[in-house]
């Protein structure tokens, strides 16, 4: 296997003065998995124009631990129509021609944080060679995972007093802020959220409810007077188990229970784990706002208004409120893929210890359902309500989600796996063994937002005495619309939170 690495990625790794854990783990699954590691040309002239006299000899000296490619493969037709229409100057030109390699097959991978380029990887057909750093070692976590050499604990919450601030994942943090260690001192008595692997910090997460009267002095522009959450600290290696959005989700819930109009973070932008948590911030609808100056220098400010609204069309930028402005559907879901997908809707009967999250897909807000069902007018902003069956008494809905998009048109299994696996409960075979099951009838997808566990759990017996269900012979089967009425019937009895459910819809915006 011939990994083709952008710039970026390399100059991460090798520069002396920048500490990055998750770029250390995607190397060393490369080493393991014996892939040749490859860089272009075009790298090797942007690395000699590095600005930094010290970096650029540190990197120098590093190349040699890469195969350069010695030819460049003359453009393809299709990638100069990308090209010009996309590309708008020698950087651009540049990445393109990263793409053309992979176009031409020779290499097999390539690997880049750059959103542009995964963009024009769409345009030409490339996405399924197209990793960023956290999806790749999702593919080789979830493909190898005889060589998974930890289990990642459930997230935590920890005082301040009892975390080690001396594990080395605090190392960069004290690095960029220079009272780092003080701060975190002092705030001994409050609680964080964490996750371990090997007793070993791998994610990290503060929040702070502010009032209208906070202090924002150091913010350019001004804040108005708000009610919101500060993402204090918030900080996730790179490791290929969707812990960022596991943490996201955290946020979004602390919001709603603090009732607040507007989250905010401030973060740096100098590593590439900063660059991909920005990104994911920015997928869930932040936006920048500006910047915080302070001893450490001049952080960005994002900020995710978080007042009711909907996006029908992009619900990840309005999560986690929905609307019942589109349909209603119940669609079932078997126990023992139930509690996969969804670890926090586990039963009573259900022990954690048996879903411990060693899966990308228990902790993405981001799924995948595949379905055979003869409904399959899904559009995105649609509700779904899951049914874990079970018969007459055990038979309970437990989770909300929105619906992001559908995949009918898939031309093989192949396709079919790669689409499913990151973000599906099913290994390749049973992916396969789906593909398979009736040559006549193929599965479609179904990509959508884990959005709420119900508090409350309705089994059948009680959805048929509301009339979501006719009767006992009725169980979902597929994907059943059901009523506005029958979807506030649910969430009452569930003791739902309302404060999600809204009315009105905004229009779709997207840049790259």
């Amino acid at each position: 296997m011939r990994v083709l690495l952008d710039t970026n990625i390399v100059i991460h790794r090798e520069a002396t003065s920048v500490i990055n854990t998750g770029i250390g783990i995607l190397f060393k699954w490369l080493d393991n998995l014996h892939y040749k590691k490859c860089i272009h040309p075009v790298t090797v002239q942007e690395i000699n124009q590095h600005k930094d006299p010290r970096t650029l000899k540190s990197l120098t000296v590093k190349l040699d631990n890469y195969n350069v490619l010695r030819t460049e493969a003359s453009l393809s037709p299709k990638v100069k129509e990308v090209s010009g229409k996309v590309d708008k100057g020698p950087n651009d030109i540049n990445d393109t021609k990263l793409l053309n390699e992979l176009f031409n097959d020779r290499v097999d991978v390539l690997i880049t944080e750059d959103r542009k380029i995964i963009y024009k990887a769409g345009l030409l057909g490339l996405s399924e060679k197209v990793y960023s750093i956290e999806s790749f070692l999702e593919k080789v976590t979830t493909d190898n995972p005889e060589l998974v050499d930890y289990r990642v604990l459930s997230v935590k919450k920890e005082y301040f007093g009892n975390i080690d601030l001396g594990d080395e994942f605090f190392d960069s943090l004290k690095d960029d802020y220079v009272d780092f260690e003080k701060w975190f001192n002092r705030k001994a008595d409050e609680i964080a959220y964490i996750c371990k692997s090997d007793e070993q910090i791998i994610a990290f997460l503060y929040l702070k409810p502010e009032n209208e009267k906070e202090d924002y002095s150091d913010i350019t522009p001004p804040f108005s007077k708000r009610k919101r959450l500060k993402v204090g600290t918030f900080k996730v290696t790179l490791n290929g188990l969707k812990l960022g959005e596991r943490f996201l989700k955290i946020i979004f819930d602390n919001a709603l229970r603090c009732q607040v109009d507007e989250i905010y973070v401030t973060i740096f932008d100098k590593t590439l784990e900063q660059q991909r948590l920005i990104n994911l911030l920015k997928d869930y609808g932040f936006k920048q706002h500006g910047y915080k100056t302070s001893a450490s220098g001049k952080e960005l400010v994002y900020i995710r208004d978080f007042r009711k609204k909907v996006n029908l069309n992009c619900p990840e930028l309005t999560y986690p409120y929905i609307s019942t402005q589109g349909d209603i559907f119940i669609v079932p879901i078997y126990p023992n893929y139930h509690t996969n997908l969804f670890p926090d809707s586990i039963l009573k009967t259900e022990s954690p210890e048996d879903f411990i999250e060693s899966e990308p897909f228990r902790n993405a807000i981001s799924k995948v359902y595949i379905s055979r069902s003869m409904e399959r007018d899904l559009n995105p902003g649609d509700i779904i309500i899951f049914y874990r069956t079970g018969g007459y008494y055990k038979s309970v809905v437990t989770t909300v989600g929105v619906v992001e998009g559908i995949v009918t048109d898939i031309k093989d299994e192949r396709q079919f796996i790669d689409l499913c696996k990151k973000r599906s409960v099913f290994t390749d075979k049973e992916l396969a063994e789906h593909w398979n099951y009736r040559r006549y009838s193929r599965p479609f997808i179904v990509n959508f937002l884990y959005v709420h566990s119900l508090p409350k759990r309705l089994n059948m017996k009680r959805l048929i005495e509301l009339g979501v269900i006719p009767d006992v012979n009725s169980a979902p089967r597929g994907f059943t619309k059901i009523s506005k009425k029958n979807f506030q019937d649910i969430i009452r009895e569930a003791e739902v939170d309302e404060s999600i459910i809204v009315d009105q819809a905004g229009v779709c915006q997207q840049d790259f």
